[in-house]
């Protein structure tokens, strides 16, 4: 097993405590430090790995790749330094590989108990694993968050490219690569890791545009290659392309109306909001980002509604807000109480008069059916995900992740924008459909 970590000390601790629990004996693990400044590689000695330390920090591509060149075994498997294994994680991976000689590579997914309980990182994580259980279980590319291949199909193939100096889709490039020669990638659905990573909202978007969207992109115009799998399903591409028709036509319908109709969405939004902003607020100590933003947002929807003249939705909004607040701490402090269903109820039933309440001021005018049913749509072609996520938690999870999934299609087409610009900017270079060049020495 190679892990590469750059300053990763406590998540590195549970994920090799996480693998003293395998129940599958015959394994290394190497862990590359990728020239951290804490304390990683002490916590991979002291667990007994073979620990590589790189001189600088090169990215995680370099890193397995070194680790790789390090490895005994048949088979390699990479994981990342926030990722736990389950106690038969690795005898999965031995099983797979031995029943099929045909097999050049495996990967599985996320599980659907993230270890970060606040709102983002939740949906972040079980975002992805819902992708990975609706994906095909012929898979399109290879992952290294949890991903398995043959070491002498990994050193044909020279490894991870390092052209990737940050974690960003070199396991995607590989898989590319792997998938032009007809090698076979296998995704079990049952090979399901812990996630410890926990997402902020910038970090989120920094991730997604630069490090995955943008790159992927570049890559697919290299390859002319988009396979209708995992984040490229059609019901996705779609998604991406009503939500820019939802962006354009609340906009026409907001200067048709002087921006009489941005109130109640507004109102709904901030609604919404409230469950992201909540959760956040009872499971950490500083509090000052969330007040800040709800302050600000709150200020403004009710500086806007003033303006127009509709202040009547603010009392019901607050309730609601407030009755939402005191679920959140009421959950975290009680969170096995039978009157817990009560409340949540009662909850629910408040927040719900207010959603009424507040689309009952929506302007009534036939323009503004088009955004209506242009999000009616995309809620539809997505509705799997939220009830998902409503089975996973609960229905004030699901609604609270709509904006955020609405904004999650919206930079996609942003990044594919920009990386179709980038990729059609610079100078065109044939295309190595097998890169033999020794870049993983075995030395």
């Amino acid at each position: 097993m190679v892990v590469p970590a750059h300053n990763s000390f406590r998540d590195l601790e549970l994920c090799l405590a996480a693998l003293n629990h395998s129940t599958y004996p015959y394994h290394e693990c190497i862990v590359v430090d990728d020239a951290s400044t804490d304390d990683t590689a002490k916590a991979a000695e002291a667990a007994g790995c073979f620990v590589i330390r790189q001189k600088t920090n090169t990215g995680p591509a370099a890193a397995r790749n070194a680790g790789a060149a390090k490895a005994t075994g048949d088979i390699l498997f990479f994981i990342d330094s926030d990722v736990c294994v389950a106690p038969d994680t690795l005898r999965r991976v031995a099983d797979h590989f031995a029943a099929d000689a045909q097999l050049d590579a495996l990967i599985g997914s996320y599980d659907d108990r993230p270890q970060q309980a606040d709102f983002l990182s939740q949906y972040k994580n079980l975002f992805h694993h819902f992708v990975h259980q609706q994906g095909s279980d012929v898979a399109s590319t290879f992952w290294s968050g949890c991903g398995a291949i043959r070491r002498d199909v990994f050193l044909r193939y020279s490894g991870f490219s390092e052209d990737y100096k940050r974690p960003a889709i070199e396991d995607i490039e590989l898989g590319y690569r792997l998938k032009a020669d007809g090698c076979k990638i296998v995704l079990d659905k049952q090979l399901q890791v812990k996630h410890l990573k926990a997402w902020t909202f910038w970090r989120l978007l920094r991730t997604d545009i630069f490090d995955r969207g943008i790159p992927w992109t570049e890559l697919i115009w290299r390859d002319t290659n988009m396979p209708p799998d995992l984040n490229l399903q059609i019901s996705q591409r779609i998604s991406v392309a009503l939500v820019y028709l939802l962006v354009l036509s609340v906009t026409g319908v907001a200067i048709y109306f002087q921006g009489l109709y941005l109130v109640p969405l507004l109102f709904l939004t901030l609604l919404l909001m409230t469950n992201y902003w909540f959760h956040g607020w009872t499971l950490r100590k500083n509090h000052g980002r969330q007040v800040i933003w709800i302050g600000l947002s709150l200020a403004a929807t009710m500086l806007m509604a003033w303006w127009h003249d509709m202040t009547a939705p603010i009392p019901p909004l607050l309730v609601a807000m407030a009755m939402l607040f005191l679920q959140h701490r009421f959950l975290i402090n009680r969170p096995n109480s039978r009157s817990k269903t009560i409340y949540s109820r009662l909850v629910g039933v408040l927040t719900g008069g207010a959603t009424l309440y507040i689309l009952s001021f929506m302007p009534l005018h036939p323009l503004v059916i088009v955004p209506s049913l242009l999000l009616i749509v995309i809620i539809f072609l997505n509705s799997q995900f939220y009830v998902f996520l409503r089975g996973r938690h609960n229905i004030f999870f699901a609604a609270a992740a709509i904006p955020f999934h609405l904004l999650y299609h919206f930079y996609n087409g942003v990044s594919f924008m920009a990386g179709t610009i980038l990729h059609w900017s610079r100078k065109k270079t044939p295309r190595v459909k097998n890169t033999k060049q020794a870049t993983v020495s075995t030395d």
